[in-house]
């Protein structure tokens, strides 16, 4: 193809669907998930960086070249790996999204990635199939075991899709669903997020003194997020989110895990100890029993994972085991080229 393609007819109704989901935390977080349209041989997907709640008001999406991209995907060819291959002239320049492989393997022609709260607070279970299989006894669904976002995600969920799956659950990540139609995809969203909902734990209150205390003449401040305190106020979770990380943006985004302080340290000292880690400074900090302090020069993007994080964690069971990536997944993500590219859009 030599010029750009022209949009669909139900482009716009995507833009709305898209921009919908895009400005529900409940559903995507920042620059998060994507969604797309596919037209003959072009698909239409959401731009690397680019956040979903513009769709209707800001350029969002790509065209692609999704016959090449299908092919790429059958024959192992590296460049499967490389959305920006496969963007059709035209447009702002942007890439096509990191998970554009993820959505050529559908046949249905409307498809959207979200990471669904609720969803969440399933997949990052270490079984979460049995609780899935009771919610979701009536719908064609499948589970796809954590992968790394791109072309080995894609194949993986390739192979778990029969010819009526119009629902995947990706474990540690989130949810997609598809359909023929926006409509379609719209009622399958809500009635996804219905059946997986969860319950939420109950607040507690922090000690917002002891960690004014804390964080005075230092790069930190009390977070201003009662939610947020949560993770801090209950033994358990302390434990369950300093263990591990439990799905990608929070590590591209946050760094890996959440660090807390040990008992008697103040913020300095702690700073010096992740520091000799090897560790950046990170921009949180769990105070065990009284609350969470956040680096006041954190950025939005940082800010809106860590709301993530609590939200998710109010829906799990304290006592719950959870699955969390290795150090390799940790690692991959925090060097990949195409997350420093998102990243770096985000900032600007």
């Amino acid at each position: 193809m030599t010029q750009s393609p022209k949009p669909p007819e139900d482009f716009a109704e995507l833009c709305r669907l898209s921009a919908k989901f895009g400005a529900d935390p409940m559903h995507i977080q920042g620059a998060g998930g994507n969604s797309s349209l596919k037209t003959g041989d072009v698909m239409w997907i959401k731009a690397s960086g680019t956040v979903l709640a513009d769709a209707e008001t800001k350029e969002v999406f790509v065209a692609t070249d999704l016959a090449k991209l299908r092919d790429a995907l059958d024959t192992d060819d590296p460049i499967a790996d490389q959305p920006a291959t496969f963007r059709l002239p035209g447009g702002t320049g942007l890439r096509p999204s990191i998970e554009t492989s993820l959505h050529a393997v559908f046949a249905q022609r409307i498809v959207l990635h979200t990471h669904c709260i609720h969803t969440i607070a399933h997949a990052v279970r270490k079984d979460p199939r049995p609780a899935l299989a009771d919610r979701l006894r009536d719908v064609s669904w499948a589970y796809v075991d954590y992968a790394k976002p791109g072309a080995n995600l894609a194949r993986s969920v390739r192979a778990a899709l029969e010819p009526d799956t119009n629902v995947i659950v990706l474990g540690n990540h989130g949810l997609i669903v598809a359909g023929e139609t926006v409509p379609e995809v719209e009622v399958l969203q809500h009635r996804m997020h219905e059946r997986l909902s969860l319950p939420v734990s109950a607040l507690k209150t922090a000690d917002v003194e002891v960690l004014g205390q804390l964080a005075r003449d230092t790069d930190y401040e009390p977070a201003d997020d009662p939610t947020l305190h949560q993770l801090a106020l209950d033994p358990q979770r302390v434990a369950q989110v300093t263990t591990g990380s439990l799905y990608p943006d929070h590590v591209i985004f946050c760094g890996i895990a959440v660090a807390a302080l040990q008992e008697n340290e103040g913020i300095e000292t702690a700073m010096e100890r992740i520091s000799c880690s090897g560790m950046p400074a990170p921009v949180w900090l769990i105070v065990p029993g009284a609350g969470v302090v956040v680096r006041k020069d954190a950025g939005t993007p940082a800010r809106v994972m860590m709301r993530c994080l609590a939200d998710v964690m109010q829906r799990v069971p304290v006592d719950a085991v959870l699955n969390y990536l290795s150090t390799d997944q940790d690692l991959e993500l925090l060097n990949w080229d195409a997350e420093k590219y998102r990243q770096q859009l985000n900032a600007s």
